[in-house]
């Protein structure tokens, strides 16, 4: 940082101005806005393969295997999922590992609801029947034959789900628990110009702006998935 140049106001050399420490706000955004990102996708990916094969298998097995499955993901859903993720970064402390940690424990109970319920229709369908008649393996029926054509609900909402763990990596790094400083992401940074909101705005606004940009364009990508993939499947059917 330029102990010369703090708390100045966005400019032509600084176009988010600059911190507290004289550090460059728009460097410190674009750092951040990788950091953030590969938070998101570690955090929406993981879970979202854990949680489709979790619950296609509970949906197509059905019986106990489902029942236990489904009482682990109702005792998970039944709690404010972001009031257990703080319970969990409590205990295990904070860092960007054990929000990883925290948010896989919880994050992959919607996809097993979703997967499972796409599974039980399914596997009534008579291509399965089929496969099953033919003597073919479950992992294969599950994994080769079902599995491809239950993506579409689970991939549409991960979209969703993306920029709501971005949201949710922010708030963690804004209450303390997450990222630590001096490292720069946007919840971290946004804290940090808490105390400057009157003297310099910038500092917390324009990196909220990014989150904000960030979120419209994720919603939109989702959108024009559900379209693509709402149209593939009315032609192949």
């Amino acid at each position: 940082g330029n102990y010369s140049d703090t708390l100045s106001p966005p400019s032509l050399q600084h176009p988010f101005g600059t911190d507290s420490y004289g550090r460059d706000l728009f460097a410190r955004t674009l750092y951040a806005a990788r950091l953030d990102l590969q938070i998101g996708l570690i955090t929406t990916y993981f879970p979202f393969l854990l949680g489709l094969i979790v619950g296609a298998v509970g949906g197509y097995f059905g019986g106990w295997v489902d029942t236990i499955i489904m009482r682990i993901v109702d005792v998970a859903i039944a709690f404010p999922f972001m009031v257990l993720i703080i319970v969990v970064m409590v205990i295990l402390g904070p860092g960007v590992q054990n929000m990883y940690i925290a948010i896989f424990l919880l994050g992959w109970t919607m996809y097993a609801r979703l997967a499972r319920a796409e599974m039980l229709v399914v596997r009534e369908q008579e291509y399965i029947q089929a496969a099953k008649a033919l003597g073919y393996g479950h992992i294969r029926i599950i994994f080769r034959h079902a599995v491809p054509n239950i993506l579409t609900s689970s991939i549409i909402f991960s979209m969703s789900d993306l920029v709501l763990n971005i949201l949710l990596a922010s708030s963690i790094s804004f209450l303390g628990l997450g990222v630590q400083p001096p490292t720069p992401e946007w919840g971290a940074i946004i804290t940090e110009g808490r105390d400057f909101l009157l003297q310099a705005w910038w500092i917390s606004t324009l990196p909220g702006i990014a989150i904000v940009i960030t979120g419209l364009g994720f919603s939109f990508i989702g959108d024009g998935l559900a379209r693509l993939l709402g149209q593939r499947n009315i032609q192949t059917v």
